[in-house]
């Protein structure tokens, strides 16, 4: 067993990446759970559902001494997310972090996403999609996320990965 480890979670309806660092910030463990199925997920609850199993096979196998959760968004931006999906999207973290805080035993911390990158020393350039930046700067600068990373059979990176390179962010934010 790793001593002291730390959980990343990056929380979203659609999917939520999930990251394990060791105590030294090697990454351990990635996962995401793409929720966009309908019919295998008609609702919250059975997302959370599938949150809770992991996490509870996340307690059999790992010393979880961290829990730290990307902040849901709380502002309004031009062009981005209604209100009704920021409530949406504050009910399942608020389930998530409640599920954290059952199967661990422990509050989790929450780290806004723009946080967490700063941290991490990830600047984003003007124009720059927020998403496509963190992944450049751990394909250069974070080699142990490489062997993560999955592609499509076009040869782009897998949605999927975007979400687990957030988790990454938000757990490697949490080492200091």
């Amino acid at each position: 067993m790793i001593n002291g480890c730390k959980l990343g979670l990056d929380v979203s309806t659609s999917c939520t990446g999930v990251v394990i660092l060791d105590c030294n910030g090697k990454f351990v463990l990635g996962a995401a759970f793409d929720f966009k199925n309908k019919n295998k997920f008609p609702n919250m609850f059975s997302k959370a559902q599938k949150i809770d199993s992991f996490l509870q096979e996340i307690k059999s196998n790992y010393p979880i001494d961290k829990i730290t959760i990307e902040s849901a968004l709380q502002m309004f931006r031009p062009g981005a997310s209604s209100a009704t999906t920021i409530s949406t999207l504050m009910k399942f973290n608020g389930i998530v972090s409640w599920l954290s805080y059952k199967v661990f035993g422990q509050e989790p911390e929450f780290l806004s996403a723009a946080t967490a990158r700063k941290v991490c020393g990830i600047k984003i350039p003007k124009g720059t999609k927020a998403k496509i930046a963190v992944m450049d700067h751990l394909i250069k600068n974070e080699s142990q996320f490489i062997p993560f990373i999955k592609y499509t059979r076009t040869g782009s990176i897998a949605p999927h990965v975007y979400d687990i390179a957030d988790a990454f962010v938000i757990a490697k934010a949490s080492l200091t």
